[in-house]
């Protein structure tokens, strides 16, 4: 529900697109860029100037291009730089999507969709064949009715306002592609990444170390192996509970939680990375901080490094014997990677989760002409994040560290 003052602006005025002398919310630029897309709405031959829209393909030789908005017809996404001969499957695509699918839990959304996937092209007789690998995940349960509302109005903690000022029109349904709906051709992608790397004897996984400021409690490397078969991914059976009654307690009071991931690459070969500016540390990074609801990214010890010792934080290499490789360290705060290069170590990323922006709270904004409004965003929202996000971490990290095994092999 939306209480305002002031005229909503619709149309080609709320686009700043002529007609109206509001343009507070138009593409940025200078005044040139401004006058030669006046054009665009109307059919004009600059249109492509101010529709394109990048960043949409991540890595390099393992490349994963993704499409689809949250109440669109579908979402999707091509794989490109898969080798041959990998073994893939919708099964294998849709394990990964069934971790990640809207519907389950106490944190998550009723919006209830089943992330159907097809494969439709790459693979033959359930190996890739080394060409794009094409995939396709239908939207079944949209409800666009329930934004009609918000169509000029930003909400706050949502990317309304800036997806303005880039390209001067959004798709207010859901957020468009700004929703954390896009993720899921992420998931597919990085199940396609997961295959290559298991071939390899690697593997990721991710558990939660904290909800709403709650952390877990103390955990073992072998509880952390059982977090995806458990609520909220949790690290051992112990955090459940806790977690479980705040979330409700939260849903009560119309908020949203936030929290903390780990996320982990087991079994990576050393000498993956580039040097100075494509460190592996630094793909990851932006590989992590790309989710929407990511705010923070760790590597090893991260922020605590800072309040360490060299003596402490140094990873003293120990003699080969009692079970160890030469040089292979005893500790690992370096989180798997020096000089921007792996070190054979387990990869360890922390990653910090914003609450979910779309609160039932009132909360107070402006419409797209600048007027105030009261709001309530109203639709099917999670209350926290996790544990939908853990699988979507989990395909980033998979996917960076796929690109960077080919890009290592490239080198001979």
């Amino acid at each position: 529900s939306i209480v305002g003052n002031g005229a909503v602006c619709k149309g080609r005025e709320a686009r700043g697109g002529g007609g109206g002398s509001e343009k507070s919310h138009a593409p940025l630029g200078g005044s040139s860029l401004d006058a030669e897309n006046e054009s665009c709405f109307d059919g004009g031959s600059h249109t492509e100037e101010r529709a394109f829209m990048s960043g949409n393909t991540f890595g390099r030789l393992f490349r994963l291009t993704t499409y689809g908005e949250s109440h669109g017809p579908a979402l999707g996404g091509v794989v490109d730089g898969c080798p041959a001969g990998i073994a893939l499957s919708e099964e294998l695509l849709q394990k990964e999507l069934d971790r990640r699918r809207p519907g389950g839990g106490t944190a998550g959304t009723t919006r209830k969709e089943p992330d159907a996937v097809r494969l439709l092209s790459g693979v033959f007789e359930g190996a890739t064949t080394g060409t794009p690998i094409g995939f396709q995940i239908e939207n079944t349960n949209q409800r666009s009715g329930d934004y009609g509302p918000l169509a000029a109005v930003w909400r706050p903690g949502h990317a309304d306002m800036t997806y303005d000022a880039k390209y001067g029109v959004r798709d207010f349904r859901g957020g468009g592609r700004s929703s954390a709906r896009e993720t899921a051709a992420r998931v597919a992608g990085g199940a396609i990444a997961r295959a290559l790397l298991a071939a390899q004897g690697i593997s990721v996984r991710s558990c939660t170390l904290e909800i709403g400021g709650m952390p877990a409690p103390a955990f073992t490397p072998e509880d952390m192996a059982g977090a995806a078969s458990r609520p909220y991914c949790a690290p051992c059976e112990a955090a459940v509970e806790p977690w479980e009654a705040l979330v409700r307690t939260v849903r009560g009071e119309g908020d949203t939680l936030g929290g903390i991931v780990r996320v982990e690459v087991l079994g990576v070969p050393s000498g993956l990375g580039e040097p100075v500016f494509d460190k592996l540390d630094a793909v990851l990074a932006q590989a992590l901080m790309s989710v929407g609801a990511v705010k923070g990214v760790e590597i090893g010890d991260g922020f605590a490094a800072a309040r360490s010792r060299g003596s402490f934080n140094n990873d003293a290499y120990r003699p080969a014997g009692a079970g160890s490789t030469p040089g292979n360290p005893a500790t690992n705060h370096c989180g798997g990677i020096l000089g921007g290069i792996s070190t054979g170590q387990p990869l360890v990323m922390t990653v910090a989760i914003k609450p979910i922006p779309s609160i039932a709270k009132e909360q107070q904004s402006v419409n797209a002409e600048g007027s105030p409004v009261s709001l309530r965003v109203g639709g099917r929202h999670d209350i926290c994040a996790i544990p939908r996000v853990n699988p979507v971490l989990e395909a980033m990290a998979a996917l960076t560290v796929a690109d960077a095994l080919l890009l290592q092999r490239r080198m001979g």
